[in-house]
């Protein structure tokens, strides 16, 4: 174990990781930056003293232990998942640190807690998959949702975006996730994954005010599938999307996303309404905030930060609810995201 301040990121210069390697020296943390892009590398090095470049391959091992050498932990940002997960993680057990992504692809988020749960159980490792806006966030709200419940009949998360303008990132990793279900859509109901053939259904939305009600489109899957099933006895779990919202993802000449602050923040805003019920008793939790991607690097660097500082509740390959206190984080959260429990 190197530096507890050292944190790698691989991917750093994506655009994911400058928001994540910008928190991370935000909270005192020391960016070890990854990638494949030595020139990319170089430039993002070159926008702040101290920083290290490390070009890292995910098919080089021997790179990707140099990449981690001497640091604390690492922070994968970079898709598709499908093609680094596997080798980043392997990297990270090498070096004995802790592991976490911001994956939003299903499958890698199924492969990661099927292939690693088990070594990294007896490993006495953490792996944390999905630790991002999709996947991480609607995990810790249905936890938090769930309150004294040991289980419910189903949940559901809706999204409603402002906007959605994908990075080429989201593109690629969506583009392999479409290629590896041959097309088909994905729903969790009965316990489990199941691929399907038929168009989702258009569904009306009871979302908070102001927003208030909303068309969206109903099963419009996303990692939260994977991350809350892996932890919460609830058999029907679905994710739902504003109708612009996804129309605009889908569309081919959907701009990437444009910087409207300092921070490099766009001007989308976001509700999720996270809603879980048991019979005829409903609890709900509801977050809001901006820019999907930047709220990314609160979320991945809170975990790296409880995960070195001891705050977790479990060991192996485990999601946002399941290791860490989910009021609690989502309280720390502040101010980039509120959070209101009903």
């Amino acid at each position: 174990m190197g530096s507890k301040r050292a944190v790698a990121v691989f991917g750093a210069y994506g655009h994911t990781g400058r928001f994540v390697v910008a928190h991370l020296r935000e909270r005192g943390f020391i960016p070890v930056l990854s990638g494949r892009d030595p020139g990319k590398l170089q430039t993002l090095a070159a926008s702040a003293p101290g920083l290290d470049a490390r070009p890292a391959s995910a098919g080089d091992p021997d790179s990707l232990d140099r990449a981690l050498a001497g640091t604390a932990a690492v922070i994968n940002c970079a898709g598709p998942f499908a093609t680094t997960a596997a080798p980043v993680i392997e990297a990270a057990l090498r070096a004995g640190i802790p592991y976490v992504d911001v994956t939003g692809e299903i499958e890698s988020g199924v492969e990661t807690f099927a292939d690693f749960t088990d070594r990294a159980r007896a490993a006495g490792a953490v792996i944390v998959p999905a630790m991002a806006f999709y996947g991480g966030l609607g995990d810790l709200l249905v936890t938090a949702a769930m309150g004294d419940w040991t289980a419910a009949d189903e949940a559901h998360i809706a999204y409603a975006l402002s906007s959605w303008h994908p990075t080429a990132g989201t593109r690629a990793t969506s583009k392999v996730s479409r290629r590896r279900r041959g097309g088909r859509r994905i729903r969790y109901a009965d316990g489990q994954l199941e691929y399907r053939d038929d168009a989702s259904p258009t569904l009306h939305w009871p979302f908070p005010g102001p927003i208030g009600p909303r068309a969206v489109i109903g099963e419009f899957t996303t990692v939260d599938v994977v991350t809350v099933p892996s932890h919460l006895s609830i058999p029907d779990v679905h994710t739902h999307m504003t109708v612009e919202a996804a129309r605009e993802v889908l569309a081919p000449d959907t701009p990437t996303p444009a910087a409207t602050d300092a921070h490099g923040r766009s001007a989308q805003t976001f509700l999720v309404d996270a809603l879980v019920r048991r019979g005829g008793t409903e609890r709900r939790a509801v977050a809001r905030g901006r820019d999907i991607y930047a709220v990314t690097a609160p979320l991945a660097v809170e975990a790296v930060h409880r995960i070195l500082t001891g705050r977790t509740r479990a060991t192996g390959v485990a999601s946002a609810g399941k290791i860490f206190d989910a009021p609690d984080f989502l309280r720390a959260l502040s101010p980039h995201i509120s959070v209101e429990l009903h």
